[in-house]
């Protein structure tokens, strides 16, 4: 069974798992569909543009989940979980730049077919136990994660006869897809007591979501919209509560990069084992759900362009965890970001994004050998399109790790980026995000050569 299909039923069993843990998820997922339908009803270009792109279909199925891992060998496992359904490590992201003890990789379909077929990511962080301060409760944590079995023992035998053999046929597929969702549901027994609890949420409320139960829950599913400002605007008439800022960047006619926003964390009953043996009741909050609009993929001039307008930004105006200076940071990011062009081709011709090029119709009538590919663009004989960014932005995932953590952080974390050590944990190297986008677009220009001069390679 080919592994896009298997990461397809994946998906789809975790939507309904997630839907019926969290039914305001299935709320968002409704009112999401239903501003999609909107904005592509009224932007013709926009579904054009999709539809000659091969994204429109995979619209509604777009989604990504994310998950806290506690130890090495439970991320060097996930790994190995998420190769059987053509998933694969992209991307560094260090959050305690953000006071957030992890760090992280995206686990996701690189092919673009794979992509089109269905583009389910999860991002996986990894807890920086050599992060907390307090070295017995570093060890206890320590101690609580060693003594946890996240996989059942059926999710790792399917696992190894998948690399034995290659894959797995229909019948396994379907027994592994229901082993590993184990992994990932929500337990409402905790697997340490109230008093190690307090002590965790008092480290930080991260750190106690990761060591305190038996597996990793997921803790959100985030639909893709095509109008984060509308579905935003419209989550409390839903009765969901929304966060007070859009992370990323502000609205534009031309999205670039990442935009999310969410509802806030719900408070969920949790028992504790007591002295006595007897459980405990309490609650716990960590999960929520996510909504994302997705743009062009930045070059690292991009990038460094994007960074640098947000960090004056925040200079500018600090976003407060309460909302309280929202419509200011709104409105000094809006100014801000009037450096970085608005325009498809300007973005193109300043080389701050990534785009796939494609022979028009009209190429097909026209010797166009003798042209560069500017006067082939110009005259209409080839066209570009931008190349939707497919990963995360570190200070989004913290900004929105943060809001649903609770306002107040208990412990400061320096910023600590250690790649090496987290490749080593994870048994292999993560993807480079700029090379890969850079070779789609490489490969797109070269098979313009064909029917365009060969000075197209050049530039």
């Amino acid at each position: 069974m080919s592994p896009d299909d298997i990461r397809s039923d994946f998906s789809l069993a975790m939507s309904a798992m997630y839907r019926d843990e969290v039914p305001a998820y299935g709320t968002l997922m409704s009112l999401v569909g239903k501003v999609n339908a909107e904005t592509l009803g009224a932007d013709q270009q926009l579904r054009e543009r999709l539809e000659a792109t091969d994204t429109l279909e995979r619209i509604s199925e777009e989604r990504h989940g994310a998950i806290r891992l506690g130890t090495p060998a439970e991320l060097h496992m996930m790994r190995r979980v998420f190769a059987v359904m053509g998933m694969y490590p992209v991307g560094y992201y260090d959050l305690s730049t953000a006071g957030v003890p992890v760090h992280s990789t995206a686990f996701r379909p690189v092919a673009e077919s794979s992509l089109n077929r269905n583009p389910f990511r999860v991002f996986t962080s990894l807890l920086r136990l050599d992060l907390i301060a307090d070295e017995a409760l570093r060890a206890e944590a320590a101690a609580v994660l060693a003594s946890r079995k996240i996989f059942t023992d059926a999710a790792v035998a399917l696992v190894e006869k998948a690399e034995k053999n290659g894959g797995l046929d229909a019948a396994n597929a379907a027994r592994f897809v229901e082993e590993v969702l184990e992994t990932f549901r929500w337990h409402d027994k905790a697997i340490v007591d109230i008093t190690m609890y307090n002590r965790l949420l008092n480290a930080h409320r991260l750190i106690a979501d990761v060591v305190s139960f038996k597996g990793p829950h997921i803790n959100h599913l985030t639909p893709r919209t095509l109008d984060i400002d509308k579905v935003q605007a419209m989550m409390p008439a839903e009765g969901i509560a929304p966060k007070a800022v859009v992370e990323g960047p502000p609205t534009r006619q031309c999205p670039i990069l990442l935009r999310q926003t969410s509802f806030k964390a719900l408070e969920e009953a949790v028992s504790f084992v007591g002295a006595d043996g007897d459980w405990q009741e309490g609650s716990h909050s960590a999960r929520f759900g996510e909504i994302e609009q997705r743009g062009i993929a930045l070059t690292p001039k991009g990038r460094a362009l994007y960074d640098a307008l947000l960090n004056e930004t925040r200079a500018r105006v600090r976003p407060a965890a309460d909302g309280s200076n929202s419509g200011a940071y709104e409105a000094a990011l809006a100014d801000v970001f009037k450096a970085f062009p608005d325009d498809w081709n300007a973005i193109r011709k300043a080389g701050l994004g990534y785009f796939s090029y494609s022979l028009t119709a009209a190429c097909e009538t026209a010797n166009v050998s003798a042209l560069g590919l500017e006067d082939a663009i110009e005259q209409g004989y080839v066209r570009f399109d931008p190349i939707v960014y497919e990963d995360f932005l570190p200070v989004s995932a913290a900004g929105i790790f943060q809001s649903n953590l609770g306002d107040e952080v208990a412990q400061e974390f320096v910023a600590s980026p250690n790649q090496v050590m987290f490749e080593r944990d994870l048994g292999a190297g993560v993807l480079d995000e700029f090379q890969h986008y850079a070779g789609i677009e490489r490969a797109s220009l070269e098979a313009c050569l064909t029917a365009v001069h060969s000075a197209v390679a050049a530039e």
